[in-house]
């Protein structure tokens, strides 16, 4: 079983086709490798290092809200 987890990205570096994303206050260094047409203040599934596909912010917050009643992170907002 895998778990991506919603980040907002705060910064593209295009030449190396990273990202830096914050998740709770927690920043971290991320490859957009596999998804296309990343900008500041987009939401990503992250995994592993990895940026797995873009989603809306609606939905990184309703996932967040579910992880942090299941208790598995820390209610954002």
């Amino acid at each position: 079983m895998c778990l991506a987890m919603p980040a907002q990205v705060v910064e593209v570096d295009e030449t190396t086709d990273m990202a830096t994303v914050s998740l709770g206050g927690v920043r971290k260094e991320v490859s957009l490798a596999l998804v296309e047409d990343v900008s500041v203040n987009d939401y990503v599934l992250i995994h592993v290092g990895y940026a797995l596909n873009k989603i809306s912010e609606e939905e990184a917050q309703k996932t967040l809200e579910l992880f942090a009643e299941a208790g598995l992170a820390e209610a954002t907002s």
